[in-house]
């Protein structure tokens, strides 16, 4: 089953079951959806990898904007965009732990026989094909960094 379908089943029972927030908070995902298939130049179907990609993005500007809600006091509105993420982090795919993206990027760092930061680049453009929707970017980069700087 596609994210699409799956999302408009889970509509259909946040309305039967009359859960405003949630409802709200899969529309959402589902329009960022419609847009991406009705882009300009877009075939019409959305891979599930460009869905990972929409995913990831709504889940950190929801992320963001609890942040800026939370320090500004406004802890209502920090609430509601946590409730969303919330809603959304149920659709991506599961996230890698510290230790297992560690793993993986030694074992990048090996495949592509790199030695110092100066080959950074190498490791990222792999490593951030190959975590794709797993982990978060910064993340990656951070232990990119500690691990190639001697």
């Amino acid at each position: 089953m596609s994210l699409k379908q799956q999302i408009d089943g889970d509509i259909k029972k946040a309305m039967l079951a009359k859960n405003k927030e949630e409802l709200e908070a899969l529309r959402s995902i589902k329009s960022m959806i419609l847009l991406a298939e009705t882009e300009k130049g877009g075939s019409g179907d959305v891979s599930s990898e460009v869905e990972n990609k929409i995913l990831t993005k709504a889940a950190k500007q929801r992320k963001e904007s609890s942040d800026i809600f939370t320090q500004q006091g406004r802890q209502d509105l920090a609430d509601k965009e946590n409730f969303q993420l919330e809603i959304i982090t149920r659709y991506l795919p599961k996230q890698l732990s510290n230790e297992e993206i560690e793993a993986t990027v030694k074992e990048i760092i090996a495949e592509v026989g790199a030695k110092g930061p100066q080959d950074m680049g190498k490791v990222m453009g792999t490593a951030t094909k190959k975590l794709s929707g797993q982990a978060d970017g910064k993340i990656i980069s951070e232990l990119v960094k500690k691990l190639l700087t001697p």
